[in-house]
């Protein structure tokens, strides 16, 4: 009898126990080695950071958090991963965020469906598990991070955005149609249109006139994974809504330009996207 309840429940709908990443991986993960002399390390003076634990329907997701060590009502940013997972850039990003004071919450969306941290090959890394992770688990458990950070660690989240780099800037774009209660959000070289799956069944351009909150696209002009038709299919497919949403082309900037810990890295881009991302986020109220 009990087999036949668990045939029922959808496959990413784990036990407690089945959850398969259940705490953070110390450094970077191997399919982004070796890492750049250039990468950048924000210290955690004057913050309060660390793994976390965020409560969901079938267990206790992960998560990175940084946030200023007096603060209170923080205004909150979901840190949505790269396809790498929650490793160390991740949390760097975090950091930068707290000093600035914001409650920044990374959790790490592929718990259920394994560790990324310990593969090499990107090709196993998407085979294995991102292809795995459904669009429907994402959207809740963000909704469990936004909801963990206003109840635990003094953000609110009347003043919520989100942010997101390569696997993680599509999912802004789906969030930001999904949430009607999120302020802003930024999405960096996050794929726009593609292929479809019935775990991934919609792209950004596929909702763009879905979305409620303003999102600042910022994305690399010789970005091979992204053809410049599809961030002109999705500046577009905007028009049709009313979320104020833009795109930004960095001309010659390659996928990951923000990534300082990776040889794709661009300082310049780099530094005038994440001015732009904090500009962004003020002039909607975050």
């Amino acid at each position: 009898m009990k087999e036949d309840i668990l045939s029922l429940v959808p496959k990413f709908e784990l036990t407690r126990r089945e959850f398969v990443v259940t705490s953070l991986t110390a450094g970077f993960a191997l399919a982004v080695q070796p890492i750049s002399a250039q990468t950048i390390t924000t210290d955690t003076e004057g913050l309060t950071a660390g793994e976390v634990k965020i409560p969901v329907k079938d267990g206790d997701m992960p998560a990175y958090r940084a946030m200023p060590k007096d603060g209170k009502a923080l205004p909150v940013v979901l840190v949505v991963q790269e396809i790498f997972g929650v490793h160390e850039h991740i949390k760097d990003i975090c950091r930068r965020f707290a000093k600035l004071g914001y409650l920044a919450i990374a959790p790490e969306l592929y718990a259920r469906q394994g560790d990324v941290s310990k593969i090499e090959n990107i090709g196993e890394v998407i085979s294995k598990v991102v292809s795995k992770v459904p669009d429907s688990q994402v959207m809740a458990d963000l909704d469990a991070t936004a909801k963990w950070g206003r109840d635990s660690s003094n953000g609110s989240t009347d003043k919520l955005a989100i942010t997101g780099f390569c696997w993680g800037g599509r999912v802004v774009w789906l969030y930001a149609a999904h949430n009607p209660k999120l302020k802003a959000g930024a999405a960096w070289y996050g794929r726009l249109a593609g292929n479809s799956s019935e775990l991934q069944p919609k792209n950004p351009v596929d909702i763009a006139s879905e979305i409620k909150a303003p999102v600042l696209g910022l994305y690399g002009e010789a970005d091979q994974g992204i053809p410049l038709d599809t961030v002109e299919k999705m500046r577009e497919a905007l028009k049709k809504g009313n979320s104020s949403s833009e795109i930004i082309v960095y001309p010659k900037a390659p996928h990951g330009f923000h990534a300082d810990y990776r040889a794709s890295y661009r300082k310049e881009d780099a530094q005038d996207a994440w001015k732009r991302l904090l500009e962004w986020f003020k002039t909607h109220g975050v």
